[in-house]
């Protein structure tokens, strides 16, 4: 498989460019065309001009570069809204470079990045720092959340408003939950004077040990100290009430858990101001995958029992669970290479969103549409932010990819410079091979 990677350069594009013979999907607008060379898309510029199944029909002019699809599928590009950058502080374990090769090699054009790095994104220079480094580099565009609290320690609320207006999208400690209820409820107070998000990550920090697997038959067998699924539920059920208190909105993080779904699904039922999102690992393993102390599948939270893996599924057939984010979390080889207990938690997941998204496709969880509105608009929406959709005046962010193609995921293979992913050896069908950015190619792969 060859691969290539031609970041986006400044200055004017020339040429229109036509995309023919192509599959055209939009979740934002519920539409799902297949066109032949009399139909497909044009970008003029950075943006979207033209759309539909006969805007070819009296022929191409000879100034528009064309570009046929052979029959593969033309989306929105990816928004993946959980996205651990690393740059600036832990550089050994990924870089905005290596995340941006990482994130269009998998069709993620836009990622929002976590604030635990180092210094934390705390004030508007960090902010400004991560667009100005990703508009550099001219890969996938970059927006951040900011720290709930001051060096993400639970305690003293940053300067939520100013943060704002410097650019960031929302507000949360990371990996970390906000442990003290009083502080929470201050936050969703004042950030509603800004309409502004929360994001949680749910977990009651007392009741998780360092063993870092769900607690359960598995832990028990590897004599592993276990994590309750409790430990989510308890975070979940006092934050919506914290939100029935304030009225702000408040959105979960890879949930994990069947009662996770329910709790929030009845929440929403009340027409609270509540959101969430899953991670792969949650609707594609369980715990089982864990085998023999294997490193690379310990995450946070961890991979779960298998009917909690089903309800997964069931949260995001039926809307309660409203997008899935990566969760991509690098880290170095030294870092996994370490007794279970030991060993970092986290799995690097840019490459293989789309890929293993679409086995709730290819197992007729869900239509085509409905996966790619999880990855693409719902996270834009959520955050609102300017992509994951396709119209005449966006910006001309897209993926080709072909559905079915079948591959096998290899660690070795992957772009990302961290390499540990839970995924190694599964097979997979779908793979990216072109993406699009402000109407540049920036990642092509095709077969040789």
């Amino acid at each position: 498989m060859k691969r290539n990677w031609t970041p986006k350069q400044p200055g004017k594009i020339t040429q229109d460019k036509a995309y023919v013979n192509v599959r055209l999907l939009d979740p934002a607008s519920n539409f799902d065309m297949v066109c032949d060379s009399t139909g497909g898309l044009i970008t003029r510029g950075e943006k979207v001009s033209e759309i539909g199944p006969k805007i070819f029909e009296n022929g191409i002019s000879d100034d528009i570069e064309v570009i046929d699809c052979l029959g593969h599928c033309l989306i929105p590009g990816l928004v993946d809204m959980r996205v651990q950058v690393r740059e600036p502080g832990y550089e050994h374990k990924e870089t905005i470079e290596s995340v941006g090769l990482s994130a269009t090699a998998g069709g993620v054009t836009t990622i929002v990045c976590l604030p635990n790095t180092k210094p934390i994104i705390a004030d508007a220079s960090q902010v400004e720092f991560l667009a100005r480094r990703a508009r550099k580099i001219g890969l996938t565009k970059i927006y951040p959340y900011a720290a709930l609290t001051a060096n993400l320690g639970g305690k003293k609320l940053t300067e939520i408003g100013l943060l704002a207006e410097a650019g960031a999208v929302a507000f949360t400690d990371g990996d970390k939950a906000i442990e003290n209820a009083q502080v929470l409820r201050r936050a969703l107070s004042y950030a509603l004077t800004f309409d502004l998000l929360i994001v949680q990550h749910p977990e009651e920090p007392s009741l998780v040990p360092n063993g870092g697997m769900n607690a359960g038959e598995t832990a028990t067998r590897l004599g592993l100290p276990g994590i309750p699924r409790e430990a989510e539920i308890i975070m979940i059920e006092r934050d919506i009430r914290l939100v029935e208190m304030t009225g702000g909105k408040l959105h979960f993080a890879h949930i994990s858990t069947s009662e996770s779904v329910s709790v929030i699904r009845k929440a929403k039922e009340k027409g609270l101001r509540i959101t969430c999102d899953t991670a792969p690992p949650y609707f594609a393993l369980n715990d089982q995958t864990i085998g023999e102390y294997r490193t690379f599948a310990k995450l946070s939270p961890p991979l779960r029992s298998e009917d909690d893996r089903k309800a997964i599924i069931a949260g995001l057939k039926d809307g309660t669970i409203d997008a899935i984010a990566s969760d991509h979390s690098p880290q170095d080889a030294d870092s996994k290479r370490l007794p279970f207990t030991q060993a970092e938690s986290g799995g690097v997941g840019l490459e293989t969103l789309l890929s293993v998204s679409l086995d709730l496709h290819h197992n007729g969880n869900l239509s085509l549409l409905e996966v790619l509105e999880k990855i693409t608009n719902r996270p834009a929406e959520l955050l609102n932010l300017p992509a994951g959709k396709i119209e005449v005046g966006s910006a001309a962010d897209l993926v080709i990819f072909d559905p079915d193609f079948g591959w096998q995921v290899k660690d070795t293979d992957l772009v990302s410079k961290s390499k540990n992913t839970p995924f190694d050896l599964r097979l997979v069908q779908g793979i990216v091979r072109r993406t699009i950015i402000d109407g540049r190619m920036v990642y092509k792969s095709e077969d040789e």
